[in-house]
């Protein structure tokens, strides 16, 4: 089977090919430049298969959570590419995706969500495959769910930014971090393939992405809270 795979859903952009079991991919620094940025690596990474969009059986894309935009420009295109086509499309979970690129089997998978909140799910690997142990939710950093037992892999840019906070909630359950580790559209290849062998592919026009939160910005009295509570943690009261 041939399936592209597209993941966005960070300042990331990412693009690979299942070409039956051999992955090719394609990954730059993007900033805000998705838009600009994802077809044209995606033109580029056909070429690198010898192949060409005609060849495609499926469309996987990192569905969330994530960015706002990202989420919708991946979903987007995966649509794009898929509806005339008549692809079937999956949608795989970013959270998921990082928890694969760790090679762990007991993972907390944690995104940093801004305005001092961040995306977390608990997954564990059993013979070979994923068990979700809890949930995506949006939380803060204080508030993840607890995990049993030590030896945890923390990965995921959640812990980059709220390590501390994530350190003192699992509470010496975490045997390592991994805050490098990013959704990549490596992952969402490999994961993408096993779902749709599975049968856990969606018509083009079924397709969503995973919001978990309702808006994106803070009014300004929620702003200057934060900004306070942050100033507490850090020494002179500067932010």
């Amino acid at each position: 089977m041939n399936l592209l795979a597209l993941e966005t859903s960070t300042e990331w952009c990412s693009v690979a090919l299942w070409l039956d079991g051999q992955v090719l991919a394609r990954e730059i620094l993007a900033g805000q430049s998705h838009s600009e940025r994802l077809l044209p690596m995606v033109d580029g990474l056909l070429d690198d298969g010898g192949i060409g969009v005609e060849a495609l059986q499926a469309i996987a894309f990192g569905c969330g959570p994530g960015s706002f935009t990202g989420l919708r420009i991946a979903c987007g295109v995966a649509q794009g590419l898929a509806f005339p086509r008549e692809l079937p499309v999956v949608g795989v979970s970013t959270l998921l995706a990082i928890a694969e690129a760790s090679a762990g089997a007991h993972v907390v998978s944690c995104l940093d969500a801004r305005i001092g909140e961040v995306y977390c799910a608990v997954y564990q690997r059993e013979q070979g495959e994923w068990r979700c142990a809890h949930e995506p939710l949006l939380c803060k950093p204080d508030e993840v769910p607890l995990v049993e037992g030590e030896g945890w892999i923390g990965v995921g840019s959640g812990f980059a930014v709220h390590g501390d906070a994530l350190a003192t909630r699992f509470n010496g359950r975490l045997g390592a971090v991994r805050s490098d580790l990013h959704p990549s559209a490596r992952e969402i290849a490999l994961l993408g393939a096993r779902m749709h062998a599975q049968g856990l592919a969606v018509r083009p026009e079924e397709a969503r992405p995973l919001y978990l939160r309702d808006r994106v910005a803070l009014t300004v009295a929620e702003r200057e809270r934060l900004r306070a509570a942050r100033s507490k943690d850090v020494p002179g009261g500067r932010a």
